[in-house]
């Protein structure tokens, strides 16, 4: 499954190509409460279909009454990018759907070759982050390598955004585990590859959207090169396995890092990357593990929860926070409450 920014390229484009007029939406900045950050996308075409959301409500609604009443020019004005603000009064705030009085600021931009959207799609495509510079007299459009996570910009003569790879998680080990790891990660709009050369694990192991690799863990993770977009949990239980993606992992830009298993074995396995195999300390400060949020999970689905939500929170820039403590040799997804859960619980 796409992300949400590539699906609102990809489409943008195929309605250009199909010889529709088509605005592109970009929330340029907010103030108070919004519904969507800055740099969210929207596009719309002459038939008032849309693809994207600034704000997933009432805002949206006024934008396609506008392009179907009058057109194209009629959101823009003129061929050239135009600014909308919505909820400047606690009214207009009420009616757009807005909460707590907030305001979003919109620059709609007819889409041209000058929008250069298929390049920008591209790069994307290709794991860039690029800087969209979007001249507001003149609809051109300067592109250029960048950071993923720069802050939108608009001022008198320009827009400024930000876009970059999808987010992109690789699981070591097919199981169940993983397969409901997977199905969440594509919902959440993750690039999903699942890694196991045991040929006995993998071959019933199938999902549409999901690249199943049999290469060894270190391998891939060589190949693949994890940049600052990409998550890696180890689920196989298997140190052979683990590991190997470990060691080459912790020492990518990989932005989480994680491993499944008790705090005894999570303890041990730190043991080993650093006696055996010379990862300091800083390498293993980033490791996850126990991977995963304290839920209680009982249940590979819940377990599969509990990381995700903290895969989600570390990519969003949320520090993970101090687990609820459990017992020497016992998993950070077994209930406290419940001395008879043991480590096996966890192993999928």
């Amino acid at each position: 499954m796409e992300d949400l920014d590539t699906l609102v390229l990809r489409t943008a484009l195929g309605w250009q190509a199909a010889g529709l007029p088509v605005v592109l939406v970009t929330v340029a900045r907010t103030w108070g409460s919004s519904p969507r950050p800055p740099g969210s996308l929207m596009a719309i075409n002459g038939r008032g279909e849309t693809v994207g959301s600034v704000s997933g409500g009432c805002i949206e609604d006024d934008l396609i009454r506008r392009i179907r009443e009058g057109g194209v020019q009629a959101a823009c004005a003129t061929d050239t990018p135009a600014v909308l603000r919505y909820g400047i009064s606690a009214d207009e705030a009420h009616r757009f759907g807005l909460p707590c009085g907030g305001t979003v600021e919109l620059v709609l931009e007819p889409v041209s070759a000058r929008s250069r959207l298929d390049e920008l799609l591209q790069a994307c495509q290709q794991r860039r982050s690029t800087e969209r510079r979007l001249n507001r007299r003149t609809g051109q459009v300067e592109l250029s390598e960048a950071r993923r996570d720069g802050v939108p910009q608009l001022d008198d003569t320009h827009l400024t955004t930000y876009l970059g790879p999808q987010a992109r998680i690789i699981l070591i080990g097919a199981g169940d585990l993983s397969r409901f790891m997977s199905q969440m990660a594509l919902s959440l709009g993750f690039e999903v590859i699942v890694c196991d050369p045991r040929e006995e694990h993998r071959a019933s192991w199938q999902m549409d959207g999901v690249v199943v690799s049999h290469e060894m863990p270190d391998d891939l993770i060589l190949r693949l090169k994890p940049d600052a977009r990409t998550a890696v949990v180890a689920l196989t239980h298997d140190p052979k396995l683990d590991d190997l993606a470990l060691i080459d992992a912790l020492q990518s830009e990989a932005f989480y890092v994680g491993a499944i298993g008790s705090r005894r074995n999570s303890t041990l396995r730190r043991e080993r990357l650093h006696t055996h195999f010379d990862l300091p300390d800083r390498a293993l400060q980033a490791l996850h593990g126990p991977a995963g949020l304290y839920i209680g999970s009982k249940t590979p689905a819940e377990i599969a929860l509990s990381i995700m939500a903290e895969v989600v929170a570390v990519k969003n820039g949320i520090h993970r926070p101090s687990p609820t403590p459990v017992a020497a040799g016992k998993s950070l997804h077994d209930s406290p409450e419940n001395p008879a859960l043991t480590m096996s619980r966890c192993t999928v």
